[in-house]
């Protein structure tokens, strides 16, 4: 019978490159080769390579107590803005060593609670969690006792944690100035969930530009939905199909604007002629729409990176603010 061939031991390692153990140690743990390696770690890579070394990770956390794996707990990943904040996530972990454990629970408070105690008793060595519901209490008290480290993105709250996201308010902000810059002051808004920070710092950030100008938009012109098209079609046919519709709608994500756009072209009006729409996140589709969509671009990836480098300051025991990425408006054929 064949047996698989025998994996040299990191000591072998070590005394065929003629380097000290420990020094092949920390050469194998960086995921790619560093700048300004001697030719003595460079060659540990090359025979690490060449006879088939693979680290025992296993092995290292019971040494170390650490399992170099960061959990998240990230809702709705089919949506691309949010995939594309995971894939922030995960290039930034490859980057630094660390793999990364993924939950994808509902996008509710006790999905997303089930999902912490799963990663939680995983030993992860921190958690990131986007998409946050904050409940009526202390969420912090709320969860297990004995967690490591967490930092939350995308959304905030009074939840006492750290946060990564864009500055959505100052979005909410630039997409009412565009509008009103165009001449665009009959306007509503399509509010997203309320529970969520992001839909709601954007409403508040349009409404706000608005306010500037002492005019303000009545309830029935701020509806609330779910995230998706599905959402801005039922919204959009709330505004459009009534009577006195508006001139131009601010969606709280790209989504929903593409919703409001389907309505729009059952109603045969013309855009922006007819009506105006301006969307949030500059998902990838929005600039190949056959109107290209204007949009304010969330930058989804650096989000995600930052939120790494973030956790990981706070496993090295620094102190660690909460942090607003800039955001810009991509005006288009839509406005």
């Amino acid at each position: 019978m064949n047996r698989p061939p025998r994996v040299p031991t990191l000591k072998e390692i070590a005394e065929k490159a003629g380097v000290h153990v420990s020094t092949a140690s920390r050469v194998l743990r960086q995921p790619e080769p560093v700048d300004g390696w001697s030719a003595s770690a460079l060659r540990v890579r090359e025979l690490a390579a060449e006879l088939g070394y693979q680290r025992n990770v296993w092995a290292a956390s019971l040494r170390t107590r650490k399992t170099t794996t960061l959990g998240v707990v990230m809702p709705r990943l089919t949506d691309s803005v949010v995939a594309t904040t995971y894939q922030g996530i995960e290039d930034a972990a490859t980057r630094a060593g660390y793999s990364v454990l993924l939950s994808s629970p509902r996008d509710d408070l006790d999905g997303q609670r089930a999902a912490i105690e799963l990663l939680g008793g995983r030993q992860v060595d921190g958690l990131l969690l986007s998409s946050l519901h904050i409940p009526g209490g202390d969420f912090v008290a709320s969860l297990p006792a004995g967690l490591p480290p967490i930092l939350t993105l995308t959304r905030h709250g009074e939840a006492g944690l750290p946060f990564v996201g864009g500055d959505d308010f100052r979005g909410g902000y630039l997409a009412a100035r565009h509008l009103i810059d165009s001449g665009y002051m009959d306007t509503a808004v399509i509010a997203g969930p309320r529970h969520a920070s992001t839909a709601n710092d954007r409403t508040a950030g349009f409404l706000a530009a608005y306010a500037e100008l002492n005019v303000s938009l009545p309830s029935p012109r701020t509806l609330a939905s779910t995230f998706d098209v599905e959402g801005g079609v039922e919204a959009g046919r709330l505004l459009l199909e009534g009577r006195n519709p508006p001139r131009a709608i601010f969606a709280v994500t790209d989504t929903l604007a593409i919703g409001v756009l389907g309505v729009a072209r059952d109603l045969r009006l013309r855009i922006p002629d007819d009506l105006a729409v301006i969307g949030y996140n500059d998902i990838p589709v929005a600039a190949q729409l056959p109107v290209a969509l204007s949009t304010i671009r969330s930058p989804a990836e650096r989000i995600g990176a930052t939120a790494v480098s973030r956790l990981l300051d706070m496993l090295a025991g620094r102190e660690v603010d909460s942090v607003k990425l800039p955001v810009e408006l991509m005006a288009r054929a839509t406005t």
